[in-house]
């Protein structure tokens, strides 16, 4: 893991992401000598694990009745064009 101040990643950003994207490495970002962020790969788009996230998710049984309420305050404004 390398290591870069708050200012020397701001002023290389984009070479630090090139390096993080094409290389792979990973940044520990500080600023005033303490750790304030850990910059990485967000890694490729995988379906599995989006499957596997959302499975492990309770459905959200307020949801249909939540969307009801909000479709009763809808009101149809009817607009007739210019002539």
């Amino acid at each position: 893991m390398k290591r870069r101040t708050a200012t020397e990643a701001a002023r290389g950003f984009s070479e630090v992401l090139d390096a993080v994207e094409h290389r792979g490495e990973v940044f520990m970002i500080h600023r005033r000598g303490r750790p304030v962020a850990h910059l990485r790969s967000a890694g490729k788009p995988n379906g599995r694990a989006v499957k596997a996230l959302l499975r492990g998710m309770s459905p959200d049984t307020d949801w249909a009745r939540e969307v009801r309420e909000m479709r009763s305050l809808l009101t149809l404004e009817e607009r007739s064009w210019p002539d």
